[in-house]
């Protein structure tokens, strides 16, 4: 029977006048039966915290920082695998390739989700749902996405309170956007938490990863 595998995407800073450098979508990936236990294995982390509400990298605070730590070793604990495709967009232009900056937006995607995908296994996609015109889009999405490989069974649009790893997804990428759009950083809960991450990924988060690189896989996009 072929493996299948759940990806749940977010993404911050993708807005075209933000005045934020860098745009990043980011990714979890798991293997799709395994999606039940980490769900009710983060619930339970929550339960011990007295952790109510949706997981996001913007309510990080003080008073969950424990929470939020024991999140980060969670992820690197077990076989959850995050990726991020990073834009400079200072060096978007869209006038060149006649498009538009949603296409464009689209087109990260693209390259976000086609990562060494194995022919062998059949993916489904989760992405937030951006505004009212997503669904046509998604659908383009998954049709592209299908010539090459042919293996993405399904591709659709969902709330992020839908799915306790959609809320992963943007906690860790929220994480990465911050420590790349904040040159100013006291030590608060948020920097802690990134301190962290780098400490259990072992690189700086400021530079593409090691193309093998499984667990954590930055890519910082050359546009052309």
């Amino acid at each position: 029977m072929s493996k299948t595998f759940n990806i749940y995407c977010d993404e911050s800073c993708h807005l075209e006048n933000d005045h934020k450098k860098y745009m990043v979508l980011g990714s979890v990936s798991s293997a799709y039966n395994q999606v039940k236990r980490h769900t009710e294995r983060i619930n339970n982390l929550k339960d011990k915290h007295k952790f109510n509400a949706e997981i996001k990298w913007s309510k990080v605070s003080n008073s969950k920082l424990q929470f939020y730590k024991e999140l980060v070793d969670y992820f690197f604990d077990t076989d959850l695998r995050f990726r991020a495709v990073v834009v400079d967009k200072a060096k978007i232009d869209n006038d060149t390739h006649g498009q538009d900056y949603d296409t464009f937006y689209y087109k990260m995607y693209y390259s976000l989700l086609n990562h060494k995908k194995n022919s062998e296994y059949s993916y489904n996609v989760y992405l937030d749902i951006k505004d009212d015109l997503s669904t046509y889009k998604v659908e383009k999405l998954k049709e592209i996405l299908n010539i090459e490989y042919g293996v993405f069974r399904n591709v659709q649009n969902i709330r992020s309170h839908e799915s306790i790893l959609m809320q992963l997804a943007d906690f860790i990428m929220g994480a990465i956007s911050y420590n790349l759009n904040n040159e100013k950083k006291s030590v608060t809960a948020k920097t802690q938490i990134i301190e962290r991450i780098k400490m259990h990924a072992d690189q700086h988060l400021q530079a593409s990863s090691n193309w093998a690189e499984s667990k954590l896989n930055l890519f910082f996009i050359e546009l052309k």
